[in-house]
């Protein structure tokens, strides 16, 4: 469900929804999540709400860009974890490295996931727009006033 668009950003929501990998494995999400798109950094962000916290996955990943078929960007496969006491893992550095070399990313490619990796744990540590308590919050309470429509 979309919940808010703007110039720049779409804020939504999954809940128990289908995911369709590009090697067309099938899943459902497990708890609802409020998911972040903005058309100037390079990564979004999904906050899992969930029983003991809230945890996030980010994905290092080309601007969105909105078709008439869906929401689309190219996943660049390094991604960041955030677990509700606040720690931080960097995700899947071999698989980068290995479709970096393979697929021929530019160096200007690279400078710039490796800027947005920057900026993306500088939101996470002074809890920037996603990573506020207080946003997804409101974008949760939200959804829920939505959904019972």
């Amino acid at each position: 469900m979309v919940l808010k668009t703007s110039e720049h950003s779409i804020i939504g929501v999954n809940d128990h929804t289908l995911v369709t990998e590009s090697d067309g494995r099938r899943w459902v999400t497990r708890e609802p999540a409020i998911v972040y798109f903005h058309k100037k950094f390079w990564f979004n962000v999904i906050a899992m709400i969930r029983e003991k916290g809230v945890s996030y996955y980010c994905n290092l990943a080309s601007p969105y860009v909105l078709d008439d078929e869906a929401l689309k960007y190219i996943d660049y496969d390094l991604d960041i974890k955030v677990f509700p006491d606040g720690e931080k893992r960097l995700l899947d550095v071999d698989e980068y490295e290995s479709h970096r070399r393979k697929m021929h990313y530019s160096p200007e490619l690279d400078f710039i996931l490796k800027e947005n990796v920057k900026i993306l744990v500088d939101w996470i540590n002074n809890e920037k727009g996603p990573f506020s308590d207080e946003y997804v919050n409101i974008w949760y309470e939200r959804y829920k006033q939505l959904a019972r429509r």
